[in-house]
C-alpha cells in the first residue's frame, strides 16, 4: 500500500519540474550495446501497465534511442510560452523526453555543453505528477552521469549487463559510481543470456557475469533476459515488446522486474523517511541509517554544533566560526526532512537549514544510558484491580528528574568533559 506515494520524500531544493515525481529510477550499465534502452523502455511500460504514472527520460544526447523505440504522434517537444518549460510528448500514456525529439537528431558537441543540455531537458520539463520516472543513462561514468546523479534525486538504479566478462568490468565501475553517490542498486538485468532450441537452453556468450555483479556488490535481485528476435524487432518497430505481446515470456520477466522496482522503492522510501526522527518526549534524535539495524540517539545541540557548512566553518582556513556557546543546550529542531538517500535537512528555530549526511551523523558523539520515557513506563505496567493508585505512587517516587532533563544533564556532562580535555591540551 506504500508503493504509490503521494509526493517525493526529498527536501525543497528539487528542480521545480521534478517536485511531483515520487521515484526516479536510473537504468545504467556504463557499457554500450548491452540493451539499456530496451530494458528502460520495457520497464517503464510494465510499470504503466500496473497502473502507475510513468515518464521516460532519454539521457543519451550523442545517440538517443527513444525516438526509434516508441511511436508518439507528436515527435517534437513543445515549450510553454508563459512558463518557459518543456512539455513532454506522450505514447500510450507514458511521458517522453529525449534530445531526439528536439528536432536536431543526435548531438555533435563537447562534454560540458552536453551536461548543460541534459540538465536543461531534465529540470525544465514539466513532468507533472509521476509515480516513476525512468532515466535511460548513457554509457560511461563521466560528466553526464555525474551531472544527472548530482542534480536529480535518484531513488535507485537498475544495472544492465551481458554474460561477457568484458561487460562486467565496465558495469562494476558504474556500480561503484552509484555507491559513492549514495544511490542504491536494487536489481541486475542480464541481457542476451541464452536462447532456447530443441527444448534446451544454450548460452553462446558464457554464463555468470550477472551473478558475479550480484555476489560482489550485494545487489538483491538478478533477472535473465533471453535472446529473442521479437524483442529487438519490436524496439526497432517503435512498439515495446511488453505492449506488443503483454502476456508473453519476455513481458512476464519485465513484469517481475517492475514488481521488484515497486517493492524496493517503497522499502527504500520507508527506510529514508524513518532514518532520522526527533523524539520530543526525550528531546533527542533517533537515528537508524538505511541498511543498518542499529539505532542510536543524538542530542540536538550536539548535532547543531557539528554542522560542517560554510556558515559554521571557514572553507579557506578551516577555522570554526560556530562556537559551542552560541548554541543553547535546550535547542530543538522545528522540522526534519529527508534529502534523497544520503542526508536529512534539519530546520532550526533561528531559521538555519542544516544538511546532515548520514555518514556524518554516525561519527557524532552519541547519547547513552537514556531512560525510557515516563509514558512508556506506565504503558508497560498492568496493575491488578485495587492497586492502580499504588502503582502511580511508585512511579512518581521512582524518578525525580524527567527523561528530557536527564538527557540535558548527560549532554552538559559531555560538553564539560570535552572542555576539560581541550583545556588540558
Amino acid at each position: 500500500m506504500s508503493a504509490q506515494p503521494a509526493k517525493p520524500l526529498v527536501a525543497d531544493n528539487v528542480p521545480k519540474g521534478l517536485e511531483k515525481v515520487s521515484n526516479i529510477i536510473a537504468v545504467s550499465s556504463c557499457k554500450g550495446g548491452v540493451g539499456k534502452s530496451t530494458v528502460a523502455v520495457n520497464l517503464a511500460y510494465s510499470l504503466a501497465g500496473m497502473g502507475a504514472r510513468v515518464g521516460i527520460f532519454d539521457a543519451d544526447v550523442y545517440g538517443p534511442s527513444l525516438p526509434t523505440m516508441v511511436s508518439p504522434e507528436l515527435r517534437v517537444l513543445q515549450m510553454d510560452a508563459e512558463t518557459k518549460t518543456i512539455i513532454p510528448t506522450e505514447y500510450l500514456g507514458v511521458k517522453l523526453v529525449s534530445f531526439g525529439f528536439a528536432g536536431q537528431g543526435s548531438a555533435i558537441m563537447r562534454g560540458p555543453m552536453v551536461s548543460g543540455v541534459i540538465n536543461q531537458l531534465m529540470t525544465t520539463t514539466e513532468w507533472g505528477e509521476l509515480d516513476y520516472l525512468v532515466v535511460d543513462m548513457p554509457p560511461g561514468t563521466g560528466d553526464i552521469q555525474l551531472t544527472l546523479c548530482q542534480v536529480v534525486p535518484l531513488t535507485a538504479a537498475v544495472i544492465v549487463t551481458t554474460p561477457q566478462k568484458l561487460a562486467f568490468i565496465d558495469v562494476a565501475k558504474g556500480v561503484r559510481m552509484f555507491s559513492k553517490l549514495k544511490v542504491p542498486c536494487i536489481a541486475v538485468v542480464e541481457n542476451m543470456c541464452h536462447f532456447e532450441a530443441d527444448g534446451k537452453y544454450y548460452y553462446p556468450f558464457g554464463r555468470g557475469s550477472g551473478q558475479e555483479v550480484v555476489s560482489k556488490f550485494g545487489i538483491p535481485y538478478l533477472f535473465e533476459l533471453p535472446i529473442r528476435p521479437t524483442l529487438s524487432a519490436s524496439g526497432d518497430g517503435g512498439e515495446p515488446e511488453v505492449v506488443r505481446d503483454p502476456v508473453g515470456d519476455v513481458a512476464k520477466i519485465f513484469s517481475n522486474i517492475g514488481v521488484c522496482v515497486v517493492q524496493q522503492c517503497a522499502k527504500l522510501r520507508q527506510q529514508v523517511a524513518t532514518a532520522v526522527t526527533y523524539d520530543k518526549s526525550i528531546r533527542a534524535f533517533r537515528v537508524k541509517i538505511p541498511g543498518s539495524s542499529e539505532e542510536f540517539l543524538l542530542h540536538p545541540a550536539t548535532v547543531r554544533r557539528n554542522d560542517r557548512s560554510a556558515q559554521s566553518i571557514d572553507e579557506w582556513t578551516g577555522e570554526q566560526r560556530l562556537r559551542s556557546s552560541d548554541i543553547p543546550e535546550n535547542i530543538e529542531p522545528e522540522s526534519v526532512r529527508p534529502m534523497g538517500n544520503y542526508a536529512v535537512s534539519i530546520t532550526w528555530p533561528d531559521g538555519f537549514n542544516q544538511v546532515a549526511p548520514f555518514d556524518q551523523l554516525q561519527t557524532i558523539e552519541r547519547l547513552v544510558d537514556v531512560p525510557e520515557p515516563q509514558s512508556s513506563l506506565e504503558s508497560q505496567i498492568h496493575p491488578e484491580e485495587g492497586q492502580i493508585q499504588d502503582v502511580h505512587d511508585n512511579i512518581s517516587q521512582a524518578t525525580t528528574v524527567s527523561n528530557a532533563d536527564a538527557i540535558l544533564q548527560h549532554a552538559k556532562a559531555l560538553k564539560d568533559r570535552n572542555a576539560r580535555k581541550n583545556d588540558a591540551l
